[in-house]
């Protein structure tokens, strides 16, 4: 009597075991990377950004270089980079869900982050000149860590200059103080 069930329970652990394997290898594809690059850019009025394989050859070569010592160390190469390290595994998408969690420190007005916070990973995100991205993961020597590397094409992050432009009817009262003058 127990036969039978254990052969129709054999499938459905092969799909389930077949979906848990799809899961660990998802969010690690150029899509996912687009996807949620794109979401974060639109939410402020960016265009999309592409995916370069150029760019991504260049962001597979240098995390390669880093995982030896799994130290995170900008490249200093033509790109703007964004890294991110964990000390087990992460995916593509928790890195820049990481980076675009910076927002909350990000002013608009002084164009500058918060005092004692960063989120220059997010304003690269989002920045509206680069246009192509490509991003790489690699599991560290140590058989735990993981480093991942997206770079922007071209760099942002200039010094004087917004991310994003906000049109002045989109500015939200925090923007701008609250207030309003009729004079």
């Amino acid at each position: 009597m127990g036969s039978p069930m254990i052969s129709h329970l054999l499938p459905l652990m092969a799909i389930l075991l077949a979906t848990l394997t799809q899961i660990s290898y998802a969010q690690n594809s150029p899509q996912d990377y687009l996807k949620i690059h794109n979401k974060a850019r639109s939410d402020v009025g960016v265009g999309p950004i592409s995916w370069d394989a150029k760019v991504a050859s260049y962001a597979e070569t240098y995390v390669n270089k880093l995982k030896a010592n799994c130290k995170m160390v900008h490249s200093k190469g033509p790109y703007g980079e964004n890294l991110a390290w964990s000390s087990g595994d992460m995916t593509g998408t928790a890195a820049v869900t990481m980076w675009i969690g910076e927002k909350k420190y990000y002013n608009y007005n002084s164009n500058s982050c918060a005092v004692g916070y960063q989120c220059g990973h997010y304003t690269q995100v989002v920045w509206r000149d680069s246009v192509r991205v490509g991003c790489a993961k690699v599991k560290c020597n140590d058989g735990r860590s993981t480093i991942i590397s997206c770079n922007y094409d071209p760099p942002g992050n200039y010094i004087g200059q917004r991310p994003f432009d906000i049109s002045p009817f989109e500015v939200p009262l925090s923007f701008n103080h609250g207030s309003f003058d009729d004079k």
